[in-house]
């Protein structure tokens, strides 16, 4: 049961953390936005762990564990900040959605699981043609929403190598030391991105909405998402954390329409459509192999 609501709760987390993210960007810089997220984050972690009297592990394991979850952390979760600016939010759960053939991949390279079957592979055909069909309609919106979604498909991928290398250390660590300690690594990494490419300025100005949503990734998607989803990628196999995708992308495009004014086109509606298909079917035949076997 436990395992089931932090499953709902991370699609819940997930639907919503795209909009947040567009919106905690408004008056500052993109850079700024993640670093104040993630040092939220990281103080409320920190926090937590020291109420438990719980020491954070360094060997090396944890400490594979922990560069592990930076790239995600870090590497994933900058390149999303940065395309947030360029594409509308619900875009980026819809292609995000693609993560889970972008790790069934990986899992069978590295992790050797039985992800490369007839069917699957007719699935992950499906799901690019539903990609293939949001290009088609970025280009109608502007040159530069081709690079939004290069940038969220390079995060999808950061994304999934991470989830996959931590489950090839399998350093058996608690979520919420996962977490501390991936951040405890990503936030060198955000500082010097925001002292680099912002020179290290505070925003002149933030608007109510900016801090709030800043607050809310810092707060309950960083400490909570991130430990929920980590939590949830210790019971489960990493395939089948990669569909808490399913449901989120349909989520983040009407919360993305209804608050934030975002267009909705019918090439948006198919790609979206065919992507959450191919996730569908990838699904049905990872639970019809699991019952032959």
């Amino acid at each position: 049961m436990r395992v089931f609501l932090a499953y709902i709760s991370v699609i819940l987390l997930w639907a919503t953390t795209p909009l947040a993210i567009k919106w905690s960007a408004e008056g500052a810089g993109f850079v700024f936005g993640a670093a104040s997220r993630m040092l939220i984050g990281f103080i409320c972690v920190a926090l937590i762990l020291l109420l438990r009297r719980q020491k954070l592990p360094f060997h090396s394991k944890a400490r594979q564990t922990y560069l592990a979850i930076a790239l995600q952390i870090f590497g994933a979760m900058i390149a999303v900040y940065w395309a947030s600016r360029l594409i509308p939010s619900g875009w980026i759960s819809v292609i995000f959605g693609l993560t889970p053939f972008i790790t069934a991949f990986m899992a069978a390279l590295v992790l050797n699981e039985k992800s490369l079957s007839i069917g699957k592979i007719t699935s992950y055909l499906l799901g690019t043609g539903g990609l293939a069909m949001m290009f088609s309609s970025a280009l109608e919106l502007s040159p530069q929403a081709i690079a939004g979604m290069l940038g969220v498909l390079l995060a999808a991928t950061l994304h999934a190598a991470s989830a996959v290398w931590v489950k090839k250390i399998d350093a058996h660590l608690p979520a919420m030391t996962q977490v501390s300690g991936g951040l405890l690594f990503a936030m060198p990494l955000y500082l010097l991105s925001w002292y680099t490419l912002e020179q290290g300025q505070l925003p002149a100005s933030i608007s109510w909405r900016a801090a709030t949503a800043i607050l809310y990734l810092g707060v309950v998607a960083t400490t909570f998402g991130f430990a929920m989803y980590y939590y949830v990628l210790i019971h489960l196999p990493a395939t089948n954390v990669a569909f808490i995708t399913i449901i989120s992308p349909v989520m983040a495009l009407y919360l993305g329409y209804s608050i934030n004014h975002e267009p909705i086109t019918p090439k948006v509606m198919l790609g979206t459509a065919l992507i959450l298909s191919a996730l569908l079917l990838h699904q049905f035949f990872d639970r019809r192999s699991r019952q032959l076997r």
